[in-house]
């Protein structure tokens, strides 16, 4: 029996093992196109490279039985933490295969077949990078109620809005300011985060460097801004980076660039946008279905009355302007929008016989006891509830 033919054959079961593992956690965890075509390419990239090699050769050299190291164990062989996890052992697995199958392919003195396993080696080192960098990524909140505050659309001094608006279940505030320059935007977004400490979530529409120059907690981008894998490369895995998208095949773009939340829109029309046509539930409904995992926010022309619909659609999550802006009480709105949500999240629990145990909210509420919009609902006059 040849011994170097039956390492490449055990190690080509390794490295076509790992690389279905990467593609199928890319493809049905993380949501993520790039790394799981990058492993079905590299997978057949391999196939292509190995098949100089008769099949019935390699199946000749193949020895289970004999095989000592089977019975080998190595420290917590069978545990993962989670399907991260089980990502970056694959990306581990592929790159050790391959240098092993390299290295026998030399000992047979097939140099051109050492060289076509290099260059798929060389490819999984990248790969391996994308997915550790992928897998320290926390997975996204789901939020429910973003307020876009933009202060000239505010009837009152907009940090009585942006205060109020919190208090009424606001959990996302998003800075849209558009005429402001660098400094000025960056010294706005300070002053923001003065008034909203840490009650809620903190981006910044568009603007990356003063997102980061400000610290907040994230960015959001449009389909016009700086590229999503760009921005992701400068600010780091933690980042929050949130995307416009306007149809599924935006949809995919953001999702394989990396985007943590997606805007989906416009369900109406919208005074903010208002060259912008809505695409109605009905994008809302596609995007669920292609995205169940991914967090996402229904945007445009949104107001109390409407959200029912959009909860009925599954949306779990909705962002506002104009609505809790130009209000006289936003923190009535802002709590008569969570309470709709919550309420027909709730319903369609109930009606399927499933529980999202946290109150109908999709995750966003942060009291351990239940839903925060609920309980402002039911007892708005004994003080604030944080969303």
């Amino acid at each position: 029996m040849n011994a170097a033919l039956r390492m490449i054959d055990a190690n080509m079961n390794r490295a076509r093992e790992a690389l279905r593992t990467l593609e199928d956690v890319a493809r049905f965890s993380w949501n993520d196109r790039g790394i799981a075509e990058e492993a079905k390419s590299l997978r057949h990239a391999l196939q292509s490279a190995i098949s100089v090699i008769p099949a019935a050769d390699l199946a000749a050299a193949r020895d289970v039985a004999g095989d000592v190291g089977t019975s080998v164990e190595g420290a917590n062989e069978y545990t993962r933490a989670d399907l991260s996890a089980v990502a970056q052992a694959a990306g581990g697995r592929l790159s050790e295969a391959l240098r092993v199958i390299e290295e026998a392919a030399k000992s047979l003195g097939d140099a051109p077949l050492a060289r076509s396993i290099e260059a798929v080696r060389y490819r999984s080192y990248v790969l391996a990078a994308e997915v550790t960098l992928r897998a320290a990524r926390p997975r996204p909140r789901q939020f429910a109620l973003c307020l876009l505050l933009t202060r000239a659309l505010c009837r009152r001094d907009w940090r009585d809005v942006a205060r109020a608006a919190v208090e009424g279940g606001v959990d996302l505030v998003q800075v849209r300011e558009k005429v402001l320059d660098a400094g000025e935007l960056v010294a706005h977004v300070r002053a923001v985060r003065d008034v909203i400490g840490t009650r809620a979530t903190l981006v910044v529409n568009d603007r990356l460097d003063v997102a980061l120059a400000a610290d907040a907690d994230g960015v959001h981008l449009g389909t016009t801004d700086l590229p999503l894998a760009h921005a992701r490369k400068i600010a780091g895995s933690r980042f929050l980076i949130g995307a416009s998208t306007h149809s599924l095949d935006e949809a995919h773009a953001a999702v394989a660039a990396g985007a943590d939340l997606c805007g989906v829109g416009a369900m109406y029309a919208s005074e903010l946008k208002p060259d912008l046509a809505p695409s109605g539930e009905a994008y809302l409904r596609a995007f669920l279905a292609e995205f169940p995992r991914v967090s996402h926010l229904a945007i445009g022309g949104i107001t109390p009355g409407r959200v029912a619909a959009l909860a009925r659609a599954g949306c779990r999550g909705v962002a506002v302007s104009s609505a809790i802006c130009s209000a006289d009480a936003p923190d009535e709105i802002a709590r008569a929008i969570r309470v709709e949500l919550c309420q027909e999240n709730d319903r369609s629990a109930s009606a399927t016989g499933t529980s999202s145990g946290d109150g109908g909210c999709g995750g966003a509420c942060r009291n351990s006891g239940g839903c925060a919009a609920r309980a402002a609902a039911q007892g708005s006059s004994r003080g604030s509830t944080r969303a």
